[in-house]
């Protein structure tokens, strides 16, 4: 059985190898922290690790990215480790609305979308201007967000009227449209700009008025991003550098199955690696993974007050999907793929529906990685990923069977439906945006949301988290410090909200909490940055943070080392000539 090199004792322990785990892993090493990292998986990224097939990379998780723009929230915290950091590009065209009535295209000049709706429906010109005013309005607002980046436990004392000025500044806009949610709600919210049934259902699958409005504003400061080179998986790439720069750590195949304790507070953990058990002590743990899973399995059940269990049991929670990545013999724009997500709706159904995982009638969610990224393919072939909202529950737990354990197995039921759906799935595509798409797939892949929770283990296989709303925020279910002294939560868990940003923002603020506790003058350094009382050259350069050499070098894709490959074979017959 083979062993890996883990030291009896760290600083900090990091649970879980997602961006929420790297961040905190990689600010910490920053500053002069020993660190280990433990993973499940057999690499990092979580949801952002993706996988390749014959010479394709495929992307998982990235739908839409932001705050990638100096001043965003990735932009901030990524600059106080190096300059380094894996670039992205301005996406232009965001969002296609491809219903049963409709097709409109929302880019980087919403006006153009206004515009537009306002010469398909005049008599709700007024009302169309109001909307798209109030977008960019929350988009200005989400356009200072950086600023926003530190969570409220971080601040001291002193600066806690600072803390409230800001959040409320940055939380007012958002206040005369949050009542709207639900199926109802969105109805009276809509109706307060136009009364046009085909116009609201343009909208027909937002769970809230919110999520009509935010994406337009965003669109409004430009904060739409292509993922970087090498897609989402370049973002933990660097991190695993920058943690492995200083001389941490980041082992795979680790399983944490118990937090180490002295009374109440964490003292290490115990994680088992094929089969062999290691017991690591630390100062920290900060816990970057499902957060039921560590209350639940690893701390004994009288630590954690049941009624805080129960909170978290009963979470709002972002959903799963179907997802189908295809690999194509010809490039997606070809077929009529872009850079845009291509939203495909039935505005028939209720919003209830739009999430019931029916192929033939719930929405549909198409990006074309290889038109935002030529290396995610092979030259001269493409990929496509189809998203389907789903959740583990539907199709009778997706035709898995019970084991004696109690634990779904994955049969050939479980097989064959999955095959069933994602061919009705391509023939929907084909049908209304992409004729002739299934002449050109040369192969693809189906997960589930047993997929999605093997691979992350993740509740239920979310994608996110646990989502914004009243509801979450009423019982506290987001939280950074924990029942149990120096056990500090990260990632997903931390924050209400899902995406890369959330990630990052939880993984920063976690090591910042270490900070508080422990580092007064490091702390300081990051909120001088942070309110710009200094650049972030002027902070990279405080003696009280460990040298950075910013000598990142990304892999290439396995795209971009066939091409490789033909050219030094080219090169060669050139050379015998």
């Amino acid at each position: 059985m083979s062993k890996i090199n883990i030291k009896p004792y760290y600083d900090i322990v990091v649970i879980g190898a997602g961006m929420g785990g790297l961040t905190a892993a990689a600010t910490l090493s920053r500053a002069g922290y020993s660190v280990v990292v433990l993973d499940a998986a057999n690499q990092a990224g979580g949801y952002l690790a993706g996988f390749h097939r014959n010479r394709f990379r495929f992307d998982t998780a990235v739908h839409w990215l932001n705050q990638c723009n100096p001043g965003g929230i990735i932009n901030t915290v990524f600059e106080t480790i190096g300059t380094d950091y894996p670039k992205v590009t301005q996406q232009k065209r965001i969002k296609r609305f491809a219903g049963d009535h409709h097709d409109y295209l929302l880019t980087d000049n919403p006006d153009e979308l206004k515009h537009q709706l306002q010469v398909d429906y005049p008599l709700e010109k007024e009302g169309i201007e109001k909307f798209f005013k109030h977008a960019k309005e929350l988009g200005k607002t989400m356009n200072t967000w950086g600023n926003n980046v530190r969570a409220a436990e971080t601040y001291r004392i002193s600066e806690k009227l600072q803390y409230i000025v800001q959040t409320f500044r940055f939380v007012l806009p958002f206040l005369k449209h949050i009542r709207f949610t639900g199926e109802e709600g969105l109805k009276k919210g809509l109706n307060r700009y136009f009364k046009d049934k085909k116009l609201q259902s343009i909208f027909c699958t937002e769970p809230d008025l919110l999520s009509c409005l935010v994406p337009i504003g965003w669109a409004y400061f430009k904060d739409f991003q292509n993922p970087p080179k090498g897609g989402g998986q370049a973002f933990p790439e660097w991190l695993q550098h920058v943690v492995e720069f200083f001389g941490n750590s980041i082992f795979f195949h680790c399983r944490v199955t118990k937090i180490l304790l002295d009374n109440t507070t964490a003292k290490g953990v115990e994680v088992d690696h094929r089969g062999t058990k290691y017991k690591v002590n630390s100062r920290y743990v900060i816990a970057a993974c499902d957060v039921e899973t560590l209350y639940e399995k690893m701390l004994p059940a009288e630590l954690v007050p049941q009624h805080f269990k129960d909170r978290l049991r009963n979470a709002s929670l972002y959903g799963s999907s179907f997802t189908i990545n295809v690999a194509l013999d010809c490039d997606p724009t070809t077929l009529g793929f872009g850079e845009e997500a291509i939203h495909i709706t039935k505005q028939t159904i209720t919003r209830k529906e739009q999430t019931a995982a029916n192929p033939e009638t719930t929405e549909i969610i198409i990006l074309a990685p290889s038109c935002r990224d030529q290396t995610m393919a092979p030259a001269g072939q493409g990929s496509i990923t189809i998203f389907m909202p789903a959740e583990m529950h539907q199709h009778e737990f997706w035709k898995t069977e019970l084991n004696t354990d109690g634990e779904h197995i994955r049969g050939e039921a479980y097989h064959n439906l999955k095959t069933e759906i994602a061919e009705a799935l391509l023939k929907r595509v084909e049908e209304k945006v992409a004729p002739g798409l299934r002449s050109h797939i040369l192969f693809y892949e189906v997960a589930t949301p047993f997929t999605h929770q093997r691979y992350t283990g993740n509740k239920n296989g979310t994608m996110m988290g646990a989502r914004p709303g009243k509801e979450n925020m009423k019982a506290k279910v987001a939280h950074y410090r924990t029942p149990v002294n120096n056990l500090i939560l990260s990632g997903h868990w931390a924050e209400l909200g899902g995406g890369v940003p959330i990630a990052v923002k939880s993984g920063f603020n976690a090591a910042l909490l270490v900070f508080k506790d422990e580092r007064p003058e490091v702390l300081e350094a990051y909120s001088q940055y942070i309110n710009q009382d200094i650049t972030a050259a002027e902070f990279r350069e405080l003696d009280i943070f460990k040298s950075y050499s910013n000598n990142w070098i990304q892999r290439p894709t396995p795209a971009q080392l066939l091409a490789a490959r033909r050219s030094e074979k080219i090169n060669a017959f050139d050379r015998m000539d």
